[in-house]
């Protein structure tokens, strides 16, 4: 941080806190006490009111503030959520700016503004559970993929890719020019060029490994606009269960991504859904037990049959 951002960033915290030592600005900036010293000397030469109290600290005089910014408390709210999720869903240093971007908004905010805002968020949570949040390994991955992006360089890993039709998984080399990271279906997935197949290509971070930024540049290519593309939907097969009515509201709150309705019968309730391909459902469909029924296609309860029948066999 250079001299001027943190004379800055020692206004805004006098301003959240109101009194603070030397010794806690030096360690909230990791500098020493002597740097706090000149800076604070150097804002009160450039007109800013700091009071210093012998045992007590430094403080901005009263009536003093930065120039303001209007936000309501919901709009308030809205902005520190979303550095609430940056810092979960992003990498460390983004996570770090998002903390202090949360520090400077709840510095200029009115104190009634900023009590009802607390208020608010006291209320609002994200979790730090399992899936809501990047292990270290995606951070890392999307930090790289992040730099690569911005300065236009190729990339280089290894994927893993479950196979369609067996319980194995593939392995391949690529190369590729990334041109854009999407948060899709509670995953992030890198957009990009791949060498070795010729074409636009979705990889998901967890699956990739040993990735390498390499000094060859790229340029996009003609024609292409990540703002406007789309991943193709390539779930081609529909499938249908039944539900029992005991249990129709659980599986409603489960959520699951395939789902496209869920309609009231005399038996129970058809949930329809559409697959890349019918393991996609298996272990969903297991989870139910007898609560629910596969009515089609064939193939997938076939593999339901063959599952039970290995559970069978171990027990």
């Amino acid at each position: 941080m250079n001299k001027t951002d943190r004379m800055l960033a020692i206004v805004i915290e006098l301003q959240r806190k109101g009194v603070l030592r030397a010794e806690d600005l030096a360690a909230k900036f990791e500098t020493s006490v002597r740097t706090i010293y000149r800076d604070v000397q150097a804002l009160s030469e450039a007109g800013v009111p700091i009071a210093g109290a012998p045992g007590r600290g430094y403080s901005l005089m009263e009536g003093y503030f930065l120039p303001p910014v209007s936000f309501t408390a919901e709009e308030a709210v809205a902005l520190l959520i979303g550095t609430d999720f940056v810092e979960m869903r992003l990498d460390a240093e983004y996570g770090a700016k998002a903390r202090s971007s949360q520090e400077k908004i709840e510095a200029i905010l009115p104190e009634n503004v900023r009590e009802e805002t607390e208020r608010i968020r006291s209320a609002i949570r994200l979790l730090n559970e399992k899936g809501a949040k990047m292990r270290e390994k995606e951070k890392e991955t999307f930090e790289q993929l992040r730099r690569a992006i911005l300065r236009k360089r190729k990339v280089h890993f290894r994927y893993s890719k479950n196979l369609p039709d067996s319980d194995g998984t593939r392995h391949s080399e690529r190369t590729v020019d990334p041109y854009g990271l999407v948060f899709s279906q509670g995953a992030w997935v890198l957009v990009a060029f791949c060498r070795l197949r010729h074409d636009i290509r979705h990889f998901r971070l967890s699956r990739i490994n040993e990735l390498a930024v390499l000094e060859d540049s790229f340029r996009v290519i003609p024609g292409f606009r990540f703002q406007d593309h789309r991943p193709v939907d390539d779930r081609k097969v529909t499938v249908r269960i039944l539900v029992d009515h005991a249990i129709v509201d659980r599986v409603q709150e489960s959520d699951n991504f395939y789902m496209e309705s869920l309609e009231p019968g005399e038996e129970g309730w058809l949930a329809t859904f559409r697959v890349r391909r019918v393991e996609d459902l298996l272990q969903w469909t297991l989870g139910w037990g007898a609560a629910v029924r596969v009515q089609g296609p064939e193939s997938l309860r076939e593999r339901v049959r063959e599952e039970i029948e290995k559970m069978l066999e171990r027990y």
